[in-house]
């Protein structure tokens, strides 16, 4: 489990409010499981549910075919945008 804080604080320039909205769409799908903490002010922990588990291998694949891959994606852009720039 993660407490929202240090989620927060591992989401540099996520707004507060997206983060709490994202969070939200994640736990109605069931990817993640929150839970309220009996603390004051009101603590909320957030944990990844098994279907979220499931994810894990296809978007390890995902991440790792851009790692290998970015290079040439930036290449590719960068012509790309080369090609089309307004004359």
């Amino acid at each position: 489990m993660r407490p929202f804080s240090e989620i927060k604080r591992g989401s540099a320039g996520v707004t507060q409010r997206v983060l709490t909205q994202s969070l939200r769409r994640l736990e109605r799908d069931g990817m993640i499981e929150k839970h309220v903490l009996p603390t004051s002010p009101v603590g909320v922990e957030c944990r990844i549910s098994e279907l979220g588990e499931s994810l894990r291998a296809p978007f390890g694949y995902l991440y790792d075919w851009t790692v290998t891959h970015s290079a040439t994606i930036q290449a590719n852009q960068r012509a790309y945008d080369a090609s089309h720039q307004p004359r």
